[in-house]
Parts: structure tokens; sequence; C-alpha cells
């Protein structure tokens, strides 16, 4: 039996607002469109490496209530295995998010609710789960102590780990030395380092004091530029990025790339392809509006790199 991404992380309900452009403080601007749907990075990432393909597996906890059964809801019909998904009193978390749809930029609240009641102890009870996966993937939509404790669990069970520090906070050097594959974008990488990340160059320089601190490989999400990996003893080499269509919505576009990475990297490809694979994954996201409904079948991300063949070879 092939082994599974286990993903463990948040779910929330998106509440999606579409305007014309964002509302400064005091201001009430009438809205074009509202949508609510499923959310929560560690969520979004499942849906996306189960779509691109992977077996997923899912440890998190819901709320007994509507939003509850809207996460199951999703996570059936995308054939994720929620068997580690705990129930408790507090409710299902939510997310508002504003969406500028000229531009296709947003700004997110994210209030966590109950996945932010996931205790180490309740990851402990997962152990045997994390130590049979082919990756553990997480985030920072959980508490710190859950985080690092899944990560060691993976780590001492030799599973490669990957995580996506966001939203960004300052992490200490002892967690990120359990990380096998750190995945940032711009600003969570200049909240990490302390250093501006606005360039490549930039980018790369933020990465290499991650590296110092205990990260084993630094992949630096650049939006429309791709993606900057960068490795001890290793140059740094930038991925283009994949332009699929008109940009809808940028909203999920890290979590489609972090899920469409760990599903090909579960496969066995090298971190070069992985991260190609991510940035097909996330430039197709990008065309489609919403967080979860957004991430691209297989056949979608197949057909796209087709489409854009590596003069050269891989």
């Amino acid at each position: 039996m092939s082994k599974s991404v286990l993903v463990m992380g948040s779910f929330v309900a998106d509440a999606a607002f579409r305007a014309a452009r964002l509302p400064a403080w005091g201001e009430t601007l009438m809205g074009s469109a509202f949508a609510l749907g499923p959310g929560g990075k560690g969520s979004n990432q499942a849906v996306a490496a189960a779509r691109a393909g992977a077996k997923v597996k899912f440890l998190s906890k819901l709320g007994e209530d509507a939003f509850g059964q809207l996460a199951r809801a999703t996570w059936k019909a995308d054939d994720i295995d929620a068997s580690l998904v705990g129930s408790c009193d507090t409710p299902t978390g939510a997310a508002a998010i504003l969406i500028d749809e000229v531009r296709g930029e947003n700004a997110i609240i994210v209030v966590p609710g109950a996945c932010f009641t996931l205790t180490p102890a309740e990851v402990d009870a997962a152990a045997d789960a994390i130590a049979s996966a082919s990756l553990f993937l997480t985030q920072l939509e959980l508490p710190l102590d859950a985080v690092e404790h899944g990560l060691r669990i993976a780590r001492d069970a030799r599973v490669p780990t990957i995580l996506n520090p966001a939203p960004a906070q300052l992490l200490p050097d002892a967690l990120l030395e359990l990380t096998d594959y750190l995945i940032p974008n711009e600003s969570e990488a200049a909240l990490l380092t302390g250093l501006p990340v606005e360039s490549v160059e930039q980018a790369e320089r933020a990465a290499l004091s991650l590296l110092v601190r205990g990260a084993r490989t630094v992949i630096v999400t650049l939006g429309a530029q791709g993606a900057l990996i960068c490795s001890a003893g290793a140059a740094a080499e930038l991925v283009p990025a994949f332009a699929a269509g008109p940009v809808v919505e940028t909203t999920g576009a890290g979590d489609a790339f972090c899920g469409g990475f760990a599903a090909a990297l579960s496969e066995g490809v090298s971190v070069r392809e992985a991260v190609r694979f991510g940035c097909a994954t996330a430039g197709l996201s990008v065309t489609r509006a919403g967080t979860a409904p957004s991430m691209p079948s297989r056949r979608d991300i197949e057909r796209l790199l087709a489409a854009h063949p590596i003069i050269g070879g891989v």
C-alpha cells in the first residue's frame, strides 16, 4: 500500500467578499460578490495535494457545527482520510477574505477556532500515522508547541518534513532545525530573518540565513517570479512561475504550491521537479476563484507542464 502525505493543519470556513478595491479603515464599501466555502491553510494544502494525485491524511480538530460539517464534506469529496481529525466544543474557525477584484490581491483575517486547541498529546496519539507517512506537512495556523511536536515525531521517524511558516511569525531555531523543506513567501521570509525581501537576490540572502539557523532546504515563493530553491552546498536556483491565464484571485496560491510540491515530492522526484510541479499548481489556482475550490486536478497540472517543456531536460 502506498504511503500517504500527512498534513497537520487548520480548517476554517472562508467568507470571501469581492469589491473593486479594499476599503479604508472606517469606510463602508459596496461589494460585488460574496462566497462562503472551505478554507484554512492546512485543509487547502491537503486538497491541493489530493487533487494533484497524493494519498492524503489530515490531522486537526473541528467544532461540532455547520462549518465542521463543511470540512468533512470537503475532505470526503477529495478522498482525504479524516480519521485523525478530532472534535471539540470550540467552534470551527473562520476567515474573512477581502478581495480586490481589479488587482486580484487580498487581505485576510483568520480566527482559527477549534484547530487552535490541538495539543501535543493529541499529536502524540497520531504518532504511528506520522511515522508511516511519506511526508509530513504543516503550517502555523496551529499552536506552536503542537507544530514543533509533530515535526519532531516525523524527524525522529525519518519522515521528511515540510513547514510553510504562515501566517508569518518569529520562530525559534529549534523548530527550524526540524524542518527539511521550509517554504516561506517574501513577507514571511522577511519577518523570519529581519531582512528585506524585495528581489531574487534579497530572497537568496534571507534563505541562506535560514539555512544557517537549521533549515535543510529553503524554498522562497516569489509570486509571478516563481520559486527560489536554496540548499546548503548548492547554488541557488530560480524555478520560473507559470502564466496559466488571467489572474482572478491570489488567495490560496501559496497553499496550492505547498500541496503540489508535497504531492510531487512524495513520488520520489527531485526537489527541482517538485518545485516546478508546485509552481504549475499555483499558476492554475490563481486563474480561479476561491481557495480549496481553486485547486487544480492532476490532469490540468500535467497538461500545463507538458505545454511548457524544459529545453535540454530536467
